[in-house]
């Protein structure tokens, strides 16, 4: 079995953080979504993995490598245009040939992995099996509808009234009859091959498709406050370890990691939270949910439920910083009028002198 990972879009979402990074290696909890999605993969047992890439290839391609570290080998399949999921398996079929595979799009966030779904998938003869989970507001997703048997019988994109509260999660289980599908079918108003459509296609040729109910949580990172909503989901769930320096002025609490080479001097951090490697948290308040990343400096400003990237200084703000995304080598410093409250997603190289 293979793995195929769809990592080729541009996150616009997630502008403008994404203007100048692939929105797949914006780390959550401090490691990369494309990583944890490897590492689910991994998991599972499947270690011959393909990474669709477009624009961003070659910044994913430096971040990942062959797949070492994961004891993995990664194939880069280059997709011109992003013109569907359906099309990303088209272009992918050298690399599948005619193995069954897992798809996991790549910017996926799931509580608890992949790997019963795939032992499931493995022991049956269906011919597809598709993630769904129970929402809220299912018209705002594709919808599947199930028959008596428990097969899926229709996909329904944003349907109103919804046949059903099963919303699609973005991870599929394919054989190889869909890639058969993949050419059969045409593209959708939007131009795309859809693998709604694909799977429909499935369906209406008497293949079986049958669905994993995850029960778990699944956060589509896209946009930044379902980035930081899967940040400190992750970071609940992260074991705490103090591997940096925490001097005696300090107050840590015990959900809190520290990484090799952090200082956190006179400042009080409550978790969960993370510190990265070589960063520096000097008479600062670091709230709950936050994840900063290497070689960062917090300096005499509060900072809760926030993302703050490599190399970025953040010194002398006069309010504290929430729900905020701050981006790669970011200067954010104090202006002489102080304001009173701020919320910001900042891209890399910003700088920013605050009224």
């Amino acid at each position: 079995m293979k793995g195929l990972i769809l990592s080729g879009g541009k996150g616009t979402r997630l502008y403008p953080l994404t203007y100048t990074r692939a929105k797949q290696l914006i780390p959550v909890a401090n490691k990369p979504i494309l990583f944890r999605v490897i590492e689910a993969i991994r998991d599972a047992g499947i270690t011959d993995i393909g990474i669709v890439v477009g624009d961003t290839a070659e910044e994913i391609k430096t971040a990942v490598g062959r797949g070492g570290r994961w004891s993995v080998r990664v194939t880069y399949i280059y997709q011109e245009q992003p013109l569907g999921l359906a099309h990303a398996v088209k272009v992918s079929r050298d690399f599948l040939e005619d193995e069954p595979f897992v798809m996991f799009l790549g910017d996926n966030v799931i509580q608890g992995g992949i790997t019963s779904l795939v032992e499931q998938f493995q022991q049956s003869d269906w011919n597809s099996q598709i993630v769904l989970t129970r929402v809220e507001h299912p018209e705002q997703y594709g919808v599947a509808e199930l028959n008596g048997e428990g097969r899926v019988i229709r996909l329904v994109e944003k349907p109103k009234p919804p046949p059903s509260d099963l919303a699609l999660v973005g991870i599929y289980m394919f054989d190889h009859h869909i890639h058969q599908a993949v050419e059969e079918i045409e593209p959708s108003w939007r131009g795309e091959l859809e693998i709604t459509d694909a799977i429909q296609w499935l369906v209406e040729h008497g293949y079986k498709v049958f669905p994993y109910i995850h029960r778990g949580w699944w956060i589509d990172t896209g946009a930044p406050t379902a980035m930081l909503e899967a940040n400190g989901l992750v970071l609940e769930e992260l074991t705490p370890v103090v591997e940096g320096y925490v001097d005696r002025d300090s107050e840590v609490d015990s959900r809190v990691t520290v990484e090799k080479g952090a200082e956190i001097i006179n400042s009080v951090v409550r978790g969960p939270t993370i510190i990265g490697e070589r960063s520096r948290i000097v008479n600062a308040y670091i709230g709950p949910f936050t994840s900063i990343y290497h070689d960062v400096v917090v300096e005499n400003s509060e900072i809760e439920r926030s993302i703050v990237l490599e190399n970025s200084l953040i010194r002398d703000v006069p309010a504290r910083l929430q729900d905020s995304l701050i981006g790669r080598n970011v200067t954010l410093n104090r202006s002489p009028i102080k304001p009173k409250a701020f919320k910001m997603n900042l891209g890399d190289h910003s700088q920013v002198g605050l009224l």
